[in-house]
């Protein structure tokens, strides 16, 4: 029993060591210069004008937390449509109560308004 995870003990052994010496040897043969442009706060390139602590809309969040979820559900709809024809009604009467809840939360949402850029 223990021979069979023999392989599995050495795998994660070998990723733990590759992790360290990504982590160490960096560490110990880079370059350690420091001034003061490399220690001054930056955005993509660019130094900041602002403060960072503003405030920012929340629709940005709301929509894109809406696209993580209706996207992710029709990740699900992938599997099923490449095994639709072979199940037959089957998989429709299986799949329509998962695509009545996406509708009705789409719809919902419509309704709210959380989609309109005002």
């Amino acid at each position: 029993m223990a021979e069979s995870y023999l392989p599995l003990l050495i795998l994660i052994v070998l990723a733990l060591g590759f992790g360290a010496v990504v982590l160490v040897l960096p560490a110990l043969l880079g370059p350690r210069e420091i001034n003061k442009q490399k220690m001054q706060p930056y955005e993509s390139g660019i130094i900041p004008f602002t403060s960072p602590r503003r405030r920012f809309p929340v629709k940005y969040y709301l929509v894109a937390m809406l696209f993580l979820v209706f996207d992710v559900e029709v990740i699900f709809l992938y599997p099923w449509a490449a095994v639709l024809r072979d199940m037959g009604v089957f998989a429709l009467v299986a799949m329509a109560p998962f695509l009545l809840v996406l509708v009705l939360g789409f719809v919902y949402e419509l309704k709210k308004g959380a989609l309109h850029w005002r």
